[in-house]
């Protein structure tokens, strides 16, 4: 038998390792709810409830009464209906209870009796349901039965009744309107997830050859394995009121247990159901639980027992009955719908379980903040590039560097396709389709003949207009930056692909050429941002450079590094989240050094007004003066104003 504590347990074990991207998806996906919702009940009006009908289509009347006053016929020319409309409690609220649960791995019901004591798990006299202070905890260690090591199903036994009842149904005096009895199962079987087979390309075999029978069956479909979590949590809901039983979400039925023998009201149509005890393994999570095979001979046990609100039991147990099904149907090869292996909302709770709340509203705060600064960053951006005349202090080959990189990215997600949702696929390419189009606003891409050349054909860069003084400068600090870059990040890409190849294992010769590439990008793509530098610092200005999307892309540097510091990750990831930062106060030292005046128009054909609206607003005031000074005056001021007038002269 268990020990009996007072004080009820904290949460499961903690487990490290947590991403800012989980927040940020189910900011997004709340919010893409939220917007649905709001739109459906706009346009389609509120969610109409299903009155409860007999067999016949006639509607139920909605009383029921109560189970002491059921009558002992059905009343005339009613009918009995094996599935009852509507059921209501059995017993009234605020009554307290008894209960005990016991572990087996049978699932037929064995006498109480005859159980061994390390077999009684729990056993609570004068529970009240729906007293919210009423809390019991009980721990012990229970042995694992042979059949259950062998991928049997650990079944708990749940005797529950009013106080002073007789719970056990083999029992003299057994009353089913005063004690029920249903069983649970107390493990579960989950799907394996399968890891892709990865070798060492310098030998001949596969990495461990002991874990090949657990990764690579040589059955088809998934490999079912049976999983103890050692926390239970027994929730009484108190308050339920009638349900309408065919209309009953199916997470929430499952726990519903209808009156023993089948009684009906006098209309034959409704029943009464016993207290819902809910099992809830919500927070039980795969990382907390452990694998049962011969090797495990015994386990501790902790059980909850509280009071838990209605409308929490119902989210929790559809929240659990959705992901359990969607990694089920993950593990089977179906496509989830917006991708992924079902695994989400499972990082999700850890998010919860693992971070301290005041954190975790920060984070969230956070992550809200870095969506809205890289959509400003976007649109930035993007009317910088459409605004810009000239190809004055923009590094091409930066530009296509980023292209490949990007793509590389785009790459290495589809050969880690059975981790990646399809947004998160899509967000790159769009990111990709837009650096393309940056291209073409600086350079005209052309197709052109390539004779003597392997490919018939190549692409070819050209410039749209004869380049000024300053654009020709441009363009030869550009090759000078990359000519150092390609100096110094060669021979680490060099250095990093030989480490990969004799040190770590691959699927294959593909997926080695894309995971160091990748590897490498993600090590050295800040240096990016160094041929824009020089170029500054070369032409002593910073006029040229979109400053507000500059802005927003570096606040959001820091926001990571707040997850740098809250988020727990290895030494060298975190070191990792500052090289940015070094980009950022050069960028910030060359705006200070290199002084901008936004008053004007630059040298570059940047800032000031825009054009367009110069010209507009000249076009008013003439029209202004004209109807103020008269026919003559009006005459010679549109004059002034016209073709014949000299143009105006840019300061620099």
């Amino acid at each position: 038998m268990p020990e009996r504590n007072q004080q009820p347990g904290g949460q499961p074990a903690q487990q490290e390792g947590q991403g800012q991207s989980i927040v940020k998806t189910v900011i997004q996906g709340v919010a893409m709810y939220m917007a649905l919702q709001f739109v459906l009940k706009q346009f389609m009006g509120g969610t109409a409830t299903t009155p409860a009908r007999d067999g016949n289509g006639n509607a139920v009347p909605a009383a029921v009464p109560l189970y002491s006053e059921r009558p002992a016929h059905l009343n005339e020319g009613a009918t009995y209906n094996h599935v009852p409309q509507l059921v209501a409690p059995i017993w009234p609220d605020n009554n307290a209870v008894d209960i005990v649960v016991t572990v087996s791995p049978s699932f037929g019901l064995t006498p109480l009796k005859e159980y061994n004591r390390d077999a009684v798990v729990l056993e609570e006299r004068q529970f009240r349901i729906g007293n919210w202070t009423d809390k019991r905890t009980a721990e012990g260690t229970i042995s694992i039965p042979t059949p259950v090591q062998h991928n049997g199903t650990l079944w708990g036994h749940f005797y529950v009744g009013l106080s002073g009842a007789v719970l056990d149904p083999t029992e003299q005096g057994f009353d089913p309107a005063s004690a029920y009895h249903f069983v649970y199962p107390l493990t579960q079987h989950i799907p394996k997830k399968k890891a892709a087979k990865t070798r060492s390309l310098l030998g001949d075999s596969a990495e461990d050859p002991e874990e090949i029978p657990e990764d690579e069956p040589k059955h088809s479909g998934p490999i079912i394995a049976n999983y103890y979590h050692p926390n239970v949590s027994l929730s009484f809901i108190p308050n339920t009121g009638v349900i309408p039983f065919p209309q009953a979400p199916v997470a929430a039925r499952q726990f519903l247990r209808l009156e023993a023998t089948g009684a009906r009201d006098g209309t034959g149509q409704n029943s009464w159901y016993y207290p819902i005890l809910f099992v809830n393994t919500f927070w039980q999570l795969k990382a907390h639980m452990t694998l049962l095979n011969d090797t495990v001979k015994s386990m501790p046990i902790r059980i909850d027992l509280n009071n838990l609100a209605d409308w929490k039991f119902k989210t929790m147990a559809s929240i659990d009955l959705s992901s359990k099904e969607s990694a089920r149907q993950a593990a089977y090869g179906n496509a989830l719908p917006g991708g992924g292996d079902g695994t989400e909302i499972e990082m999700f709770k850890e998010i919860f379980i693992d971070t301290n709340p005041i954190l975790l509203g920060i984070t969230i705060v956070v992550s809200i903040a870095h969506m809205i600064l890289e959509t400003l960053a976007f649109g930035s951006d993007i009317a910088h590039y459409r605004k810009k005349k000239d190809n004055v202090g923009i590094s091409v080959r930066s530009i296509l560097a980023n292209v490949f990189m990007q793509g590389v990215i785009f790459l290495y997600l589809i050969d880690q396709s059975q981790n990646t949702s399809w947004m998160i696929l899509g967000g790159q390419a769009v990111g990709i389709v837009i650096e393309l189009w940056k291209i073409t606003t600086i350079v005209n891409v052309r197709v052109r003949p390539a004779p003597g050349s392997l490919i018939p054909y190549r692409i070819s860069f050209e410039d749209k207009h004869k380049l000024s003084e300053t654009e020709e400068r441009t363009k030869e600090y550009d090759e000078i930056a990359f000519k150092y870059m390609y100096v110094a990040g060669v021979p680490l890409l060099l250095a990093y692909a030989a480490y990969s190849l004799v040190y770590e294992t691959h699927k294959s010769w593909y997926s080695y050429v894309i995971a160091t590439l990748v590897g490498s990008v993600y090590a050295y793509g800040f240096l990016m941002m160094v041929p824009s530098l020089y170029i500054n610092y070369r032409l002593k200005s910073v006029a040229h450079m979109p400053g507000k999307a500059m802005m927003y892309k570096f606040l959001n540097t820091f926001i990571d590094d707040l997850f740098a510091f809250t988020i727990k990750m290895p030494f060298l990831h975190r070191l990792a989240t500052f090289r940015d930062d070094v980009i950022f106060f050069i960028y910030l030292y060359q705006r200070w050094a290199y002084k901008v005046d936004y008053t004007r128009v630059n040298e570059f054909g940047q800032g000031g007004e825009d054009e367009e609206e110069t010209k507009k607003n000249e076009v008013e005031k003439t029209d202004l003066k004209s109807l103020l000074a008269g026919p003559a005056e009006g005459k010679a001021a549109v004059k002034a104003t016209g073709a014949d007038a000299p143009r105006a002269t840019k300061r620099r």
